[in-house]
């Protein structure tokens, strides 16, 4: 068989993705992509890809892969899913060449959702429509069109690894936090002005009841002016539906094409991942921008992902964490600096 990671647990929900399928929906077919695209483009940025290879995305836990290759650069980014190599814990966020029979398991997620599992050179999955992103109730693109399961196999590419591995330090990783900005409408007019309010003074918590189609959130019911359908359409990444039940629903990257409810506001791009990332029972909050300040965001978005970029280095002592060096043997043969005094004696303690 060809050179591939064998699946040995896949978690509780795994699937192949990319950037998405795009200019589709007037067919009915869903763009699909990754939840985090911003933790996505850092993974493949870790192991050397382009920023638009497909990877592997994973929700709160990430389970276990085999190595049948020669050799295999592997980086996980996103959530904080606990990483063991062979056993032994491994660092997130940092590339690892790991040789034939290697075992990588990625535990539950300690912080946020979703993650991403990147190999040098990406997998060997035809593409459908244009992408090899999985659209679960479509079942399309990936493997099968399904998530992952035991016994499968994701066929690598056989890149040349060269250089250092890469590592990208934990005070430059993305963290997710404060309001999630929205644009207002396109049917805000559907509200009442009470109802409006009620949205963007509120505290949403986030329900079991949420995938990778939609976020949906329990908490004040929003009013309706009129009704609460209207004639269907298009729907994009971050449309916020408000249903019958008062209570929004923000639409991810499986959402349908088209929807009936009416859309009180659209999720700026800059803060999907903030929402995608957001576990069962987080408090959401949303805060309500011009255009203007919305297209802002999305250019300091774009910033943020060129800094980060640039800010991934090759491994070596300075990216050793407090956890590693505490593991690590150093004291066997240090001395203090300090001359001591005739009435303290030697010192076997390094200066502080």
């Amino acid at each position: 068989m060809l050179d591939h990671l064998t699946v040995v647990e896949p978690g509780m929900q795994s699937t192949v993705q990319d950037l998405g399928r795009f200019g589709l929906q007037r067919y009915g077919i869903s763009a699909a992509g990754p939840i985090d695209p911003l933790s996505m483009r850092i993974a493949n940025a870790l192991v050397g890809n382009a920023l638009d290879e497909a990877v592997v995305e994973l929700t709160l836990s990430g389970g276990s892969y085999r190595v049948e290759a020669e050799h295999c650069r592997l980086a996980v980014a996103g959530a904080d899913m606990p990483l063991t190599i062979d056993g032994a814990r491994a660092e997130s966020y940092r590339a690892h060449d790991l040789p034939r029979g290697s075992v990588v398991s990625i535990g539950f997620a300690r912080k946020s959702m979703r993650a991403y599992l990147a190999v040098a050179g990406g997998f060997t999955i035809e593409p459908v429509l244009g992408s090899r992103s999985t659209h679960l109730r479509s079942h399309l693109g990936g493997l099968d069109g399904r998530a992952l399961k035991a016994g499968d196999a994701l066929p690598l590419r056989r890149p040349g690894i060269a250089g250092r591995p890469l590592t990208l330090r934990e005070q430059n990783r993305p963290v997710f936090t404060g309001p999630v900005r929205v644009l207002l409408g396109p049917q805000d007019e559907a509200f009442t002005p009470a109802g409006i309010e009620t949205f963007l003074s509120s505290v949403y918590t986030v329900t079991s009841k949420t995938d990778r189609m939609g976020c949906q959130l329990d908490g004040p019911p929003i009013e309706h002016r009129n009704g609460f359908n209207i004639i269907s359409d298009g729907i994009v990444n971050g449309s916020i539906q408000v249903p019958g039940s008062g209570t929004p629903i923000v639409l991810l990257a499986d959402r349908q094409s088209t929807g009936g409810y009416p859309k009180i506001a659209t999720v700026v791009s800059a803060d999907l991942a903030r929402i995608g990332q957001a576990r069962i029972g987080e408090p959401i909050r949303f805060e309500a921008v011009s255009e203007e300040e919305a297209a802002r965001s999305a250019v300091a978005w774009n910033e943020v992902l060129e800094r980060t970029i640039a800010m991934i280095e090759p491994v070596g002592l300075a990216e050793l964490s407090t956890e590693t060096l505490m593991s690590l043997n150093l004291i066997g043969g240090v001395v203090s600096a300090q001359a001591p005094s005739s009435d303290e004696g030697s010192s076997t303690e390094a200066p502080t």
